[in-house]
């Protein structure tokens, strides 16, 4: 049975008007048709977004942090998770505006979380196998970087799609230099904390071009897996 507890999906969200009302369209539908009573509420973060973002969020009478300036992904998620600490949230978790994560996947995050995970992430490679390709190849980099430094087997550190407990909450918030990125997961569980993954599935980006291209997926997983294994040892 899933949890009653609060819980918010932050939504940040840059110049996303092509995709942002199916976004919020499918955790709505997902909401009214789950068999069960689900304590969630979303919100918009939107960061500096000079499209019509603001527009469409504010016509399906969603709530909207609106940020003036674009601060990027690791302000606009911090935006969010002070107001799920400020409103006493349960439980915060980071979802897409692009369209790629499916709400369905919530509960299973949730039930894991109320076995004890303090972060739950949604994993596209718990029960199913990589794709052979130079993007998985840095995944795969990552994933052994956590390891060797950790101890830990994360099969899916890149993914996006994660869930905080209210103590991870209050950790990330309290920590200036802690950001949505695959360090953070690492760093999480250097400091004790009870890091898990649940088999989901991911679409394909609905609208738009992701900033990371195939140049730039590689040169950021190899800078992601040199911080973890070069930088992290020493982070207090």
């Amino acid at each position: 049975m899933v949890t009653n507890k609060r819980t918010l999906l932050i939504i940040p969200a840059y110049n996303e008007e092509e995709s942002i009302e199916k976004t919020i369209l499918s955790i709505q539908n997902f909401k009214d048709e789950y068999p069960e009573e689900l304590n969630l509420d979303y919100i918009v973060v939107n960061d500096g977004s000079s499209d019509k973002t603001v527009d469409i969020v504010k016509k399906m009478g969603v709530d909207l942090i609106n940020l003036r300036t674009n601060l990027g992904l690791t302000g606009g998620f911090r935006a969010g998770l002070k107001y799920a600490q400020r409103q006493s949230y349960d439980y915060a978790i980071q979802f897409d505006a692009d369209g790629q994560h499916i709400p369905e996947y919530i509960p299973h995050m949730l039930e894991a979380a109320e076995k004890g995970a303090d972060v739950v992430i949604g994993s596209r490679f718990v029960t199913e196998k990589r794709p052979r390709s130079l993007r998985m190849a840095g995944n795969i980099m990552i994933s052994m970087a956590i390891k060797v430094t950790t101890g830990k087997s994360i099969k899916d550190p890149t993914s996006g799609m994660r869930l905080f407990n209210k103590k991870a909450i209050n950790f990330y918030i309290n920590n200036e230099n802690m950001t949505p990125e695959p360090e953070t997961v690492s760093y999480f569980i250097k400091k004790k904390f009870r890091v898990t993954e649940v088999q989901v599935s991911m679409q394909d980006r609905t609208a738009g071009e992701s900033y990371l291209n195939l140049r730039r997926s590689i040169q950021y997983m190899t800078r992601v897996a040199i911080s973890i294994l070069v930088l992290q040892p020493f982070r207090r």
